[in-house]
């Protein structure tokens, strides 16, 4: 099930959305620092992450599914397009950064979302998802916005990205504390990251991965297997 645009942007106005975005925007920048002169995409719901790119990108457009309806953004401006997954409206290798939150899991068809996201990336960008990580409490407790639509383990994300040609360069994750609207817990985010990466590195509550565009298909392989041939005894015909 996805979540339609109004009620993502509810969450990130509540202090929960407020606290996970800040624990991941945190990440994010860690794995792109810089994003000078650079045209950034961001698909899904991606619009509150995309304000710290908006100032020293050259392009900054977020691109919404259909399905989830749009939120004009910035403020004044319009810089958001509703589009479908199998056909996003942007000339090929466009963007240098694409950026995905809240859209892989929500998706009705991954594979064409994901070859579309292969061919608007130039041949030497980056894309990074942010996915719900299966094995967390954020991808299962129905008040956090991770817990609709498929969450997804390391390896089935590894395996889907290198299945529609990018190859994984970098892993992270992010929100170690649990998805509850306690002050308490609020207020102390920074501390359940520091707890959680130190006991717990794989069970924050999103997977973060870059990617690289890889040009060239894998090829299989066969393997040459050995076979026994048995020979069987034959009667012969009575004469």
């Amino acid at each position: 099930m996805q979540l339609d645009a109004r009620e993502l942007l509810a969450f990130y106005d509540s202090a929960m959305g407020a606290m996970a975005r800040r624990m991941i925007l945190r990440r994010l920048r860690l794995l792109w620092p810089d994003g000078r002169n650079t045209r950034v995409l961001g698909y899904g719901f991606a619009v509150p992450y995309l304000r710290s790119f908006q100032i020293e990108a050259e392009r900054t457009v977020a691109a919404m599914p259909a399905e989830m309806g749009a939120v004009g953004w910035p403020d004044a401006s319009r810089l958001v397009t509703l589009t479908d997954e199998d056909a996003l409206p942007f000339p090929d290798a466009m963007f240098d950064r694409v950026l995905v939150v809240h859209g892989l899991e929500g998706a009705d068809a991954v594979r064409p979302l994901m070859r579309q996201l292969w061919r608007v990336l130039a041949p030497e960008g980056r894309m990074l998802i942010v996915a719900p990580n299966r094995t967390s409490l954020w991808a299962q407790i129905e008040r956090s916005p991770f817990a609709h639509g498929r969450p997804f383990h390391r390896r089935e994300l590894e395996r889907l990205l290198r299945g529609a040609m990018f190859e994984p360069l970098r892993w992270d994750c992010a929100l170690y504390g649990p998805p509850l609207k306690s002050r308490a817990i609020v207020r102390s985010g920074a501390g359940w990251e520091r707890i959680g990466r130190r006991l717990w590195p794989r069970l924050g509550g999103v997977h973060l991965v870059e990617a690289s565009k890889s040009i060239y298909a894998p090829v299989a392989v066969a393997r040459r297997r050995s076979v026994t041939r048995v020979a069987a005894a034959v009667p012969s015909p009575a004469n």
